[in-house]
C-alpha cells in the first residue's frame, strides 16, 4: 500500500500539492487500499489539469496496475467501452 501511496504522491508532485492540497492530504492519510483506489478519480483530475489528459491517462494506468491482486473482486478496472482513442 505504501508503494501505491508514494506513486500517487509522486504523480501529484510539488505543483499539484500546492494547487490541490486537500487531495494530497487525502492520499497521504488514506486508511486502506480501497481509499487509495477511490482517490484515483481525484488524481486523474489533478494530472489532467497539470499535464493534459493523455499523459494523465498514461500515469493513472501505471498506478492502477499496482492495485492488481490487492482489491476485493468487485473493485477493479474494467476496459473502457470508449476504447483507447
Amino acid at each position: 500500500m505504501d508503494l501505491i501511496r508514494q506513486a500517487m504522491l509522486d504523480a501529484i508532485g510539488p505543483s499539484g500539492a500546492s494547487k490541490f492540497p486537500v487531495v494530497q492530504l487525502r492520499v497521504s492519510y488514506a486508511n486502506d487500499i480501497q481509499d487509495l483506489w477511490y482517490l484515483r478519480g481525484d488524481l486523474m483530475a489533478i494530472l489532467a489539469n497539470l499535464y493534459g489528459e493523455a499523459l494523465a491517462r498514461v500515469q493513472l494506468t501505471q498506478i492502477s496496475e499496482m492495485f492488481k491482486g490487492l482489491l476485493p473482486s468487485g473493485l477493479s478496472s474494467r476496459p473502457s467501452p470508449l476504447g483507447n482513442s
